[in-house]
């Protein structure tokens, strides 16, 4: 079971009949990836909860930065940076030990920790502890899902300093580590950062944008990633001057559906947060 869990956390994106949580705590962990994957957040928080409070320094850690990033999607960046501040303190001083592939270890849990303080800070405004923060993220890059995540919070970096042009170069490592690695979510929010980077930088490759957007809308409605598909359509309005409208529908759709499957701290947070579109 833990083997199709992490390919439908980290692979194809494929779930699996059930997300019925495993025995394992690595197992529920890639449960509650996968179940905030696609917009579950209640039944993911439920899980994470529990695992931030096991034994497991590593595990529990790797549990406070993924609820971290479903309480962000929702807008909730000063929520996140409470349990980001919870997940570094838990690994600052562990040992390496066995490394997994797709960073479920000591070093990943330091990475994702780091990565996620930084997008905390960025989300509000602080862009300079937020380079600071992924530079410390910097020295922990062993795996292809940590250097995809350092892409991501790098370009936006540029993009909210508004020198995007910057911003291309990480977006554009993302997308070929992802994709090197098969991971299909991590490819659709690679696709939809660099489409962002590449219009906002004023390039020449417009249609690029649009396609590398088009792509990842169509592949987060096949594998049901709804927490980044709400995302997708409507920065396809952006895109479509003729569908911009379906568009807007679509997401708000999408989110609404989104919001139901979300746990009360989620919902508070998304009605409160200047990013979530009423």
């Amino acid at each position: 079971m833990e083997a199709s869990l992490r390919s439908a956390a980290f692979g194809d994106g494929v779930p699996p009949n059930s997300f019925a949580a495993p025995a394992s705590p690595r197992g529920r962990l890639l449960a509650a990836i996968g179940l905030g994957a696609r917009g579950r957040y209640a039944a993911a928080a439920t899980l994470l909860n529990g695992l931030r409070a096991g034994k497991d320094p590593v595990i529990a850690s790797l549990a406070a930065s993924t609820l971290a990033s479903h309480r962000r999607q929702l807008g909730g960046h000063a929520a996140a940076l409470v349990l980001d501040g919870e997940a570094l303190a838990l690994v600052i001083s562990e040992p390496r030990g066995e490394p997994d592939p797709d960073g479920l270890d000591a070093e990943g849990a330091r990475a994702d920790a780091f990565l996620g303080l930084a997008a905390d800070n960025l989300g509000r405004g602080r862009l300079t502890a937020a380079r600071r923060l992924l530079a410390r993220a910097g020295a922990h890059t062993g795996n292809w899902r940590t250097r995809t995540r350092a892409g991501w919070v790098g370009a936006e970096i540029e993009l909210a300093s508004n020198i995007s042009q910057a911003g291309i170069a990480p977006a554009e490592m993302a997308l070929e580590t992802a994709r090197a690695r098969g991971a299909s979510r991590h490819v659709v929010k690679s696709q939809l950062v660099l489409g962002v980077t590449i219009v906002n930088a004023g390039s020449a490759e417009r249609d690029r944008a649009k396609a590398l957007v088009e792509s990842a809308r169509e592949t987060a409605e096949k594998y049901e990633f709804n927490s980044l598909l709400w995302v997708a359509c409507l920065v396809s309005a952006d895109f479509s001057a003729g569908h911009a409208d379906e568009y807007r529908f679509r997401g708000a759709e999408l989110l609404h559906a989104v919001l139901r499957h979300a746990d009360p701290c989620g919902r508070r947070l998304a009605r409160e947060s200047p990013w979530v579109p009423r």
